[in-house]
Order: C-alpha cells, then structure tokens, then sequence
C-alpha cells in the first residue's frame, strides 16, 4: 500500500465548531479504504490528535488487523437480539467521551431494533452534530441513487443503502482506487476473504467486467462532487432546479419514479418532493393494509433521501399536480409511464392528457419513467 498522502485534514479538524467528516469511498471491498483510514489515524495521533476507535471492521485481514495497534478503541456496546450476542457501535459512549476524531468503518450499516438510529450514517449525522470530526468509509454500490445501476452491473439486489444527500455534509470524499488485476490477485493471495469464499467472488463480484464497471461508477461519483462543489464556489451557479415525483399506490412503479427523481436532484444539488394524491378511489378503507403499508415505505424513503413529502386528496389528480407545481415552485415534474385506455379518454378520465392541458401555459418540464 502506497504511504498516506499528506492533507490538510488535520488543520480543517481543529478549527470548526461542527464535526468535519471525511469519507473514504472504494469501488468493491478490499481495495483498502480501512486500511486507508487507519493509516490516517496514526498520522493523526503523532500529530497529538485524539483520535479513537468508534467501530472499525477488519475482515480478518492481516495487514488491517495489524494497523488497529495503537489506536485507543471506544468498546462497542453489547446488544442480544434474537438469541444472538451482537456488537454495535455505541454512540453514546462516544458522545460522552467526545474525541476529537473518531473512526466510523461500514458506513452503510443496519443497526439492531432499538437503538437511537435505524442506521450508521444517522449515528455519524449526530457525531458530527456534536461537534466531533468523522473519519467514516464505504462502497460506492450502496449510494442509493445507483441501486438500479449496480443491480444491472452484479446481478446483485443491495439491501444496504446511504442516501446521497449525505455526502452533502462531507468536507472531504477520497475515493480509493486500485487496478482490477491488481483486486482480483489480492483476492486470491487471501488478503480480501478467506479461502472458502474466494472461489464464489471471483465467480461474481470480483470479475474484471464487473469491477470496472463499479470502478467507474466510483470514479463519476467522485468527480460529479467535484464539479458540483466548483459550480458551487465559481460565482456562476447554476439555475435553480425544483424537480417533484408524482406517485401512487403502485408499490414498484412508485419506486422506480421516486428513485429517478432522487437521482436528478443529486445531480442537480436540487430540492425535491413526492407527491401522493388521494383519490376516492385509493381511500384507506378502500385498499388494502399492505397497498397502505408500502405506499408508506415509499413515502418514507423519499423521505429519508431528502425529500419534501406531500399528500393530497382529490379527484382531479391534474388539478392537484399543477396546485402543488405552482405552490412548491416546480422546474420538472418525473411520472410513471401513462396507462390510458380508450375507456378512461372518453371518460374524461386521461390524467396524463388532462395533466399536459393543465401545465400547456407552464415551463414545468416532464420526465416520464417506463
């Protein structure tokens, strides 16, 4: 592995009030970003800097479990759920002890039932709340906005998320890059898994097609920030963007609309906001418990991405749609795929013909999802 590189991190950390964080960003696993941040933390430490252990995963990998040495550790809290004696980051004893920095590995973490937050990155949001700087790392496939993407790529349904508006509040994203020969000999010198999974990682994650696809996934990533925080500091912003998903109760449609939506505001640094009209024809006693639940799910994932969620009952869902695109100041409007039939057209029923008539003296764009 190649020496640190020398930044300024360690100056940025003792001059603000809020906690700075640093955000390690890898293509795959193995490619080192604990490594990384460990390496990080001794510099720190020879610089007098407090720095501790929050949570740091090693997977049994030699030369990281060696790099834990010498680095004070805030002990994990000891949790029992389902007969199982698990180890989970303890937040609160890192808030009581408030380190100047502290380690946050897995980044994209489901914590157990019953802790403060449902998952890592909020623990982080509340670290770097209470002023203590962050040194935190993942994956770039559980970026929620390339769910779809890295799915298509693997073959794999990631099932851990971190939204991207978290990255919003990085003061630093360094992505860790490594050659996929040089992954992939790695892997089966033993120094990524161990033996019995490495026959079933070349066979999948670990193929070179697949690893430099992901790699450039990372790359892009990396670099939309870059030229976002440009944009941002050049004096020539961007013209301010506003984009609004339209949803009902199809769960998979709904998602899929919410998730496009999602992507757009990232790259635009834009707000965003679902929509969910109510019809009399999707009135709770109408539909069923599990149509409500994950209409709910859907709501509060946009929710969880940043977005501003909004219901509204009505009959006349174009109506309502241009309503809420004048009151919330909407720029571009992202629906499903219109499902009109010949009925519903004499029916006057046509939401999507009805909505275009409703927008025809607007400047709202539309983005429709197949």
């Amino acid at each position: 592995m190649p020496d640190h590189p020398t930044t300024d991190f360690d100056r940025l950390i003792r001059r603000a009030r809020r906690g700075r964080l640093k955000v390690y960003i890898g293509m795959i696993a193995g490619v080192g970003k604990t490594y990384r941040m460990l390496q990080e933390a001794h510099a720190l430490l020879t610089k007098g800097v407090d720095v501790r252990i929050g949570e740091v995963v090693t997977h049994g990998r030699a030369e990281t479990e060696a790099l834990v040495a010498g680095i004070p550790v805030i002990p994990p809290r000891e949790v029992f759920y389902k007969s199982k004696k698990l180890r989970e980051l303890d937040l609160e004893a890192i808030l009581a002890a408030k380190p100047e920095v502290v380690l946050v590995d897995e980044l994209a973490h489901t914590n157990v039932p019953g802790s403060r937050h449902d998952k890592r990155w909020r623990d982080v949001l509340d670290l770097i709340d209470a002023g203590i700087n962050v040194i935190t790392a993942f994956n770039v496939q559980h970026l929620e906005s390339l769910h779809e993407r890295v799915h298509e790529i693997t073959g794999v349904e990631i099932q851990e998320s971190i939204p991207d508006h978290f990255l919003e509040n990085a003061d630093e994203v360094v992505n860790i890059d490594l050659p996929a020969e040089e992954l992939i000999q790695r892997l089966r010198d033993g120094k990524i898994y161990r033996p019995e999974r490495v026959a079933y990682a070349l066979d999948n994650f670990f193929r070179a097609d697949k690893i430099l696809h992901l790699r450039d996934l990372a790359l892009r990533k990396v670099a939309q920030r870059v030229e976002h925080k440009i944009t941002a500091t050049s004096g020539h912003p961007l013209p301010p963007e506003k984009f609004m998903a339209c949803i009902s109760t199809n769960y998979a449609g709904g998602k899929k609309i919410l998730r496009k939506a999602a992507r757009l505001s990232t790259h635009y640094q834009a707000e965003w906001v679902a929509l969910y009209v109510q019809t009399g024809r999707e009135d709770t006693v109408r539909i069923d418990l599990a149509l409500q639940r994950k209409l709910l799910d859907n709501l509060r994932w946009a929710a969880e991405q940043g977005a501003t969620v909004i219901k509204r009952r009505g009959e006349d869902v174009p109506a309502v749609i241009r309503a809420v695109t004048e009151s919330e100041r909407i720029t571009t409007l992202v629906i499903g795929k219109p499902r009109s039939t010949i009925f519903k057209t004499l029916m006057g029923k046509n939401h999507f013909k009805n909505l275009l008539a409703a927008l025809e003296d607007t400047d709202v764009d539309i983005v429709i999802v197949s």
